[in-house]
């Protein structure tokens, strides 16, 4: 990590099905809050929710961006997943070539919501 430039984070983000990882994918990568989105799946998660445990198919989207730009990543994530409570967690990347972290940075700081081109 530099001094004074935005740290790199990977935040990952489960997702129902293949239309939620685009509708997703395309609104973080169109906001400029993500340099790029990889969608991963189909891949089967277990878990508990509400006092039982589930099994479901779900897709995987590995959001690269900055941890500055994270929490408008939450909040778009929020606004338009399906799920009550959707997973958003942010890893911290702590090593990447020079030319790699420039270009995350340069396409995460993010756009107002009136120049986000019309999708």
């Amino acid at each position: 990590m530099i001094p004074g430039l935005p740290a790199l984070v990977e935040a990952r983000i489960s997702v129902p099905d293949p239309d939620a990882a685009k509708r997703i994918a395309d609104d973080l990568v169109a906001r400029q809050l993500a340099a790029c989105v990889q969608v991963l799946g189909p891949m089967v998660s277990v878990y508990t929710w509400r006092g039982e445990v589930h099994r479901n198919e779900e897709w995987l989207l590995l959001v690269k961006t900055t941890e500055s730009a994270f929490p408008r990543v939450v909040e778009v994530v929020r606004a338009i997943h399906a799920y009550d409570v959707p997973e958003v967690v942010a890893v911290p990347v702590l090593h990447s070539t020079d030319g790699y972290a420039d270009w995350v940075r340069e396409n995460s700081r993010g756009l107002t919501d009136r120049d986000v081109p019309e999708g």
